[in-house]
């Protein structure tokens, strides 16, 4: 059976694109259940040195998650294919006794928790997306799996809320209760992904061969490239903050908007915009040329942040519903935000026929994104306290809409100067820019 398995995943294309999506889908998902479901709870009356609770545990999970993601830019890059599945299962492990932790030990001390709740898990991104880098279909691959973060951020709190409502579960137990129910999918998931084979002869003639990197071939990446990393790290630090502000408090602007104790919205509203954004996403794969793939993900970029400002500026003046406009600016940033997990990179990487992985790229953008949004939690408590969660929401979308097409705009022109001083270069191997 193993060896029958084996043989169809290699020869049928179609079984292996299914079985590929299912997997990394599926994982990831499930990691939302150990991540996400506690942002369900308000955590009304809690608070703790002047700074609200659900504040305090949110900063306290991204800083672990954005550990994760520094330590993430040589455990990713160099990690070895046997070691994938084994790490996988730890850090779940870790982040679900976390949480047990979480609901044991009394607030304000499990503060703490979520730290260690968030420290493995910055991990789970660059392990599954390992198995998609490289291939002919990583755009198709690839937007499927970042669909999963779209719709499990909502479901999961629906799920939260739901158990919250129905069974009387206390705000500190229910994150447990929904980790817990997904215990099972994810070891099922994981034993799929283990399936998964390498990436075939055609896939590395198309993007380039992927292997883990050492020190120097990090840091030559780097050299060659570092005005347009710096730049496009700049973007996602905001866009990062933007998507995290947006997920983390999501139920406290729903209540704004007056859809209180409404646990189905959360679901209603983030299918939609994970099924355009899928469609945009993974239509790239019908553009077979690298650099004009690259230059298209730019543009597509640009266009989402557009987006983002136009759905605001309009919500602002009545001019569409409060659902028109959480889907509009939802599917507008999770255009960019899908982009760049890993997408960008990819094409980069494949249009300069560099060596190594996307990990070491995608986690050095990660990591700063989390400690931007870091910033902009401690701006929101101490800087703009008596601002409605709505208000801010609103104020930060003109922004990273402005900031966007300018940064972006950069990013793209310094690519584009890049790639004509490399194709003009008579030294130059001139096969490293095929395709």
């Amino acid at each position: 059976m193993e060896t029958n398995l084996k043989e169809r995943l290699e020869k049928n294309g179609s079984f292996f694109v299914f079985w590929t999506i299912v997997a990394t889908f599926s994982a990831y998902f499930c990691m939302f259940a150990f991540r996400k479901p506690f942002t369900a709870a308000t955590f009304e009356g809690f608070k703790y040195y002047a700074v609200s609770y659900k504040i305090l545990l949110v900063i306290a999970q991204v800083l672990g998650y954005a550990c994760s993601k520094f330590f993430g830019i040589v455990y990713i890059s160099q990690l070895k294919k046997h070691q994938r599945i084994n790490g996988i299962l730890a850090l779940m492990s870790f982040a679900g006794l976390s949480l047990l932790a979480f609901a044991v030990v009394p607030p304000p001390y499990n503060i703490i928790c979520m730290f260690f709740n968030g420290l493995p898990l910055g991990l789970i991104w660059g392990i599954v997306f390992s198995y998609l880098e490289g291939r002919k279909l990583t755009e198709l691959l690839g937007a499927c799996l970042s669909t999963s973060f779209i719709i499990a951020s909502g479901v999961v709190k629906s799920i939260g809320l739901w158990i919250m409502d129905s069974f009387g579960v206390s705000q500190f137990n229910m994150p447990f209760y929904v980790a817990g129910i997904f215990a099972v999918p994810l070891c099922i998931s994981v034993w799929m992904l283990s399936k998964i084979p390498n990436p075939t002869k055609e896939d590395v003639k198309a993007r380039s061969k992927r292997s883990p990197m050492t020190s120097a071939e990090r840091s030559a990446v780097f050299k060659r490239h570092w005005g347009g990393i710096v730049l496009l790290t700049l973007f996602y630090l905001i866009l990062s903050a933007f998507r995290d502000f947006r997920d983390n408090f999501i139920v406290d602007i729903w209540n704004e908007l007056g859809f209180k104790n409404n646990a189905s919205v959360l679901t209603k509203t983030e299918l939609p915009i994970a099924f355009g954004v899928l469609v945009f996403v993974a239509s790239l794969i019908f553009i077979k040329r690298n650099v004009t793939a690259l230059w298209v993900n730019h543009a597509l970029i640009i266009f989402g942040t557009i987006g983002i400002g136009i759905s605001t500026l309009l919500f602002d003046y009545k001019l569409i519903s409060p659902m028109f406009w959480m889907i509009w600016i939802g599917f507008s940033l999770y255009l960019c935000y899908l982009l760049f997990q890993s997408l960008i990179f990819d094409r980069m990487m494949a249009t300069f026929r560099e060596p190594g992985n996307v990990g070491f790229l995608m986690y050095i953008a990660d990591a700063f994104g989390y400690l931007g949004s870091i910033a902009v939690l401690l701006f929101r408590n101490f800087g703009e306290s008596e601002m409605s969660w709505l208000t801010f929401f609103i104020m930060f979308a003109y922004t990273i809409s402005i900031l966007g097409v300018i940064i972006i705009g950069l990013a793209w022109l310094y690519f584009y100067r890049k790639y004509r001083l490399y194709k003009s270069n008579p030294r130059f191997n001139s096969q490293r820019l095929a395709g």
